[in-house]
């Protein structure tokens, strides 16, 4: 209201973010980046109520019948059916940006990777239109994150590039990785895992429990990759040889634990390392959303199995560690 500015699309995101969107006809135009950090600083403050205020204006003013949808209805079905209450809209400083344009500028692209370097959270994409005979196309390439970074860039090295790529694939590794840790320990307490009922979503690629006991830094691990999704029991004592020991007990079980557990594991015990570590792990794409879901049961699933089958191991290894230590 105080500066009677208005953005050209204004939408929200499955995590509930602000997303401003700024499209040009043609060329984006120099000062595109700077228009577009306005709008979102203007939307930062934005409340809930009010948004949900703005929205039902909106289903007003374009409806289409004489029916009008409740916006809180449409934001329900939108977030999968979760309660209006526990729906969070437009977290403080979440908000992210979009810039949509035939061309773009250098001084746009360049400022635009620069800003990925502080967490903000921006996109730029450029729209190519076909016709064929009465049909219309778009052609839509996401430039930024670019897969290369040389032709939008104004005076900085390929070193630089290449940090600013990947610096701004590992802040989106961390938002997937938190997204999906957040996602799985939802179906974690589903199940009894109680061991894990402490532990909370990160940007890690692994979530863990200890095993306790007095086995110290030994922990059960459910790890993520955009390439495999792993189960594992860790051993990492501040003596090697306490490490290696821990696992040469449980290495002497092992028929009786891959039986219980209904599949072979894999038996590292890391002889360049201090630490050592027994797993089971699976192919998948991480960066496939669809594919959490079933890649989050598989975790838990595996994880109840790996834990019951080490149970009574770790009960005789916590016996003839006692024993050893106190001959030591």
């Amino acid at each position: 209201d105080d500066t009677r500015e208005r953005l050209d699309l204004l939408a929200l995101d499955k995590d509930g973010r602000l997303v401003v969107i700024e499209n040009k006809l043609d060329d984006s135009g120099k000062d595109v980046v700077w228009q577009a950090l306005k709008y979102a600083s203007y939307c930062s403050s934005l409340k809930k109520e009010q948004l949900v205020d703005m929205f039902q204006q909106h289903l007003l003013k374009n409806r289409t019948s004489e029916t009008t949808l409740e916006a809180r209805e449409v934001l329900k079905d939108f977030y999968e059916g979760r309660d209006f209450e526990e729906i969070k809209l437009n977290p403080s400083n979440e908000q992210r940006i979009i810039l949509v344009a035939a061309n773009f500028r250098k001084e746009v692209t360049s400022t635009a990777l620069w800003l990925l370097g502080y967490r903000v959270r921006l996109q730029c994409f450029k729209v190519s239109p076909y016709a064929s005979e009465s049909e219309l196309f778009l052609n839509i390439d996401q430039i930024i994150p670019p897969p290369e970074a040389a032709d939008y860039m104004i005076g900085i090295t390929e070193k630089e590039v290449a940090d600013q790529i990947e610096q701004a694939q590992r802040r989106t590794g961390d938002d997937l990785r938190l997204q999906f840790w957040t996602q799985t320990l939802e179906l974690v307490r589903k199940k009894p895992l109680p061991f894990f009922n402490a532990a909370s979503a990160s940007e890690r690629n692994r979530i863990g429990a200890a095993v306790g006991g007095g086995l110290g830094p030994v922990f059960f691990y459910m790890a993520f990759s955009f390439s495999e999704i792993t189960v594992l029991l860790y051993c990492d004592r501040k003596r090697e040889e306490e490490s290696k020991f821990i696992f040469s007990i449980l290495e002497r079980h092992k028929t009786q634990i891959e039986t219980q557990f209904g599949e072979p594991l894999v038996w590292d015990e890391m002889p360049k390392r201090r630490a050592t570590q027994i797993r089971i792990s699976r192919p998948c794409n991480g960066r496939d959303r669809e594919q959490w879901e079933e890649m989050g049961l598989w975790l838990v699933d595996t994880m109840e199995r790996f834990e019951l089958a080490m149970r009574e191991p770790l009960e005789i290894v916590r016996k003839e560690f006692q024993a050893l230590k106190e001959i030591l």
